[in-house]
């Protein structure tokens, strides 16, 4: 048996990356970033192929990573994580810096920004690992950087209670959406994209 709730215990970091298409640019939350080797400065990325960030990371293999901070609010979150570059502008109207390479990365709740250029791309499945040779690296504050589990304990919004008139309510374990009315088998979440089993009923 595998409990979901045990590989939660896992530490992640969170942080958005940003990619291109050659013209569009687009962003995403990911919560697997890792230095491989120091010399070359190398770092290792794992992106969800239900992610449009991943399509273009194959496609041009160009990419920053900006390492979030405690201070990230959940709209920040809400923006690069809960919907889809295919169909929506991740960045329209907002403020955000340019690299040496030409991409965004996030000047406000970032603590350190890296560029790098893929070198290899492995398929695992669901994801693929992404390996790069950084092109550029530079410290931004000393604010902690977040992680997954200060997200969920003190960013993530808590779902709210019940109203004992209410109906039938579902929520995602995951990211905290709330369903109301019957949850079909083939429910997927709007938000994160986890499927039923991932909610719990709440009344």
């Amino acid at each position: 048996m595998i409990e979901k709730e045990a590989m939660f215990q896992l530490t992640y970091g969170l942080y958005m990356l940003t990619t291109t298409d050659g013209e569009k640019q687009n962003g995403c939350i990911v919560n697997t970033v890792q230095m491989l080797t120091d010399n070359p400065k190398r770092i290792v990325v794992f992106v969800n192929k239900a992610n449009y960030s991943e399509e273009l990371l194959r496609k041009t293999g160009i990419f920053n990573v900006s390492v979030l901070t405690e201070s990230t609010p959940f709209a920040i979150f809400k923006q690069f994580g809960f919907s889809s570059g295919r169909d929506t502008d991740k960045f329209e109207g907002g403020k955000y810096a340019l690299s040496e390479n030409g991409l965004y990365y996030l000047p406000e709740y970032t603590n350190a920004v890296l560029s790098a250029k893929v070198v290899d791309a492995y398929d695992y499945g669901t994801h693929t690992l992404f390996v790069a040779d950084v092109t550029e690296a530079k410290k931004l504050s000393s604010e902690p950087s977040v992680t997954y589990t200060y997200y969920q304990n003190n960013i993530k919004p808590k779902p709210e209670a019940p109203k004992p008139e209410a109906g039938e309510k579902w929520v995602c374990k995951i990211c905290g959406y709330t369903h109301e009315g019957p949850l079909p088998e083939d429910f997927i979440c709007p938000w994160c994209k986890h499927p039923a089993e991932d909610f719990e009923r709440v009344s």
